[in-house]
């Protein structure tokens, strides 16, 4: 395996690498799904779930903040499960966490022309098809299909315009949350916060199993990390600050709508952080800037996420796992250039499956991102006993604790994606998730195959 390839350079400083981790984990899904939480589970009952779901992400996070201080390179679960537990094993690591990165990229997409409806009503235009019963208009595709061009074009110019760009959006984003929690506190109204709960456990268990996509984005650290110029012991406690931060966010989001809103206001309710800051601040324009902060939202996570999913695929290719097009590094931008344009392709023509494949790849997606996590929490445990005297920078107290907690987390979210479990995937999901473990395959025997004959002439 490639120890580091040196190609990159060292241009993230502290408050690029907390604005792509923060600014990915928070994303667009507050705007839009805020109220679907609180009606799931209620007030607490939402605040609950994310924390449930944010001290399985954090026993995670402590993991690799260890492992990314002991293990700077390019790749990230790539590097770990290689080195704990060899080839095969780390390709499925990281194919799946790819599944996990593409779909919030091709998600973003789709994402971005749906929010400038809610500010835009008339702009649909030109009806094309329909898929799964959604209606696909060319206006729609455009707007979504231009706006992936340029990110990815902003990917492609290096990493340092890529962080830029996410540290304006990421900003963007906390004036405006920030404007509808603080007039959450002095405009709320306590008496709207009830019911606490709702639909008891099985309420709390489904907003729980939501929250690995939506915290997804401090792994995206890890996999820009030849690019960090940062102390690397350092690098471990932004992972761990990022994700009390998102945990922190959510809390705040799901009792500022709560409290903006009475329980008959969310139930009608298309878009509830929108309607509660109108409420809060009684003015229809308050309303149009929470969707501002929501367009900040959609850029940050698909931005990050181009970030991450572009260095996994090119560790990948660098490791002769993936054809070795995918591991072509430009001279003047420092960039995996073939493996961002290929994200950039899969987003751009993302808008052309309507929103209910999306929501399908999402799902399955989240499977993916458990699943690399389970695999990174086991090479953690591994490596312990392999390596005791590797440098850790970073390094965890009780880790037999952590890495078991980590594992055990990790294997009951999975469970509940399982057929049989109220919450588990449907059958487009499950295809999705075989599809693209047997493109998986496809790819890595190809890959095998073909330099084995180059090694043999």
């Amino acid at each position: 395996m490639n120890e580091g390839n040196h190609n990159f350079e060292r241009v993230l400083s502290k408050k690029d690498i907390i604005a792509l981790a923060f600014g990915a984990m928070i994303g667009w899904g507050w705007v839009v799904l805020t109220g679907e939480w609180i009606m799931m589970a209620g007030t607490l009952g939402a605040i609950l779930g994310f924390v449930f779901g944010g001290i399985m992400v954090l026993f995670v996070g402590l993991i690799y903040a260890e492992l990314t201080s002991a293990m700077p390179q390019c790749g990230g679960e790539h590097v770990f499960s290689y080195r704990a537990l060899g080839e095969k094993a780390s390709f499925f690591c990281t194919w799946a966490i790819v599944l996990g990165y593409i779909s919030v990229v091709a998600f973003e997409a789709v994402a971005f022309p749906t929010v400038i409806e809610y500010l835009f009503p008339e702009y649909l235009k030109g009806y094309m098809y329909s898929v799964a019963s959604y209606d696909i208009y060319f206006t729609w595709v455009i707007v979504g299909s231009v706006s992936s061009i340029i990110i990815t074009f902003v990917n492609y110019i290096g990493v340092k315009p890529a962080a830029f760009f996410q540290g304006i959006a990421t900003i963007m984003i906390l004036i405006v949350g920030l404007m509808l929690f603080t007039g959450a506190i002095f405009s709320g109204h306590s008496g709207n916060i009830t019911p606490l709960f709702s639909n008891g456990k099985s309420g709390i268990l489904a907003v729980t199993l939501m929250t690995p996509f939506l915290y997804v984005g401090f792994d995206v650290i890890p996999q820009a990390a030849e690019e960090i110029n940062v102390p690397f012991n350092t690098i471990g406690k932004i992972i761990i600050l990022s994700l009390v931060m998102a945990i922190a966010w959510y809390t705040m989001m799901i009792y500022s709508t709560s409290v903006g809103l009475s329980y008959e206001e969310l139930s009608q309710s298309k878009l509830a952080t929108a309607d509660a800051m109108k409420n809060i601040y009684n003015s229809p324009i308050a309303s149009k800037i929470i969707i501002i902060g929501g367009i900040g939202g959609i850029l940050t996570s698909w931005n990050s996420f181009f970030v991450g999913g572009s260095r996994a695929i090119y560790a990948m290719a660098e490791s002769k796992m993936l054809p070795s097009f995918l591991a072509k590094f430009h001279p003047k931008y420092k960039t995996p250039v073939n493996a961002i344009l290929l994200i950039g392709l899969i987003s751009t023509l993302s808008p052309l499956l309507g929103r209910r494949m999306l929501v399908w790849l999402t799902n399955a997606g989240s499977l993916g991102i458990v699943n690399s996590y389970l695999m990174v929490s086991i090479s953690f445990l591994v490596l312990r006993r392999k390596e005791p005297n590797l440098d850790r920078p970073y390094k965890v107290k009780y880790y037999k604790l952590v890495g078991i907690m980590a594992i055990i987390l990790c294997s009951a979210m999975i469970i509940l994606y399982l057929p049989g479990q109220p919450s588990s995937l449907i059958m487009a999901e499950w295809a999705i998730v075989i599809g693209w473990i047997i493109f998986g395959i496809i790819l890595y025997t190809y890959t095998k195959i073909k330099n084995r004959k180059a090694n043999l002439s």
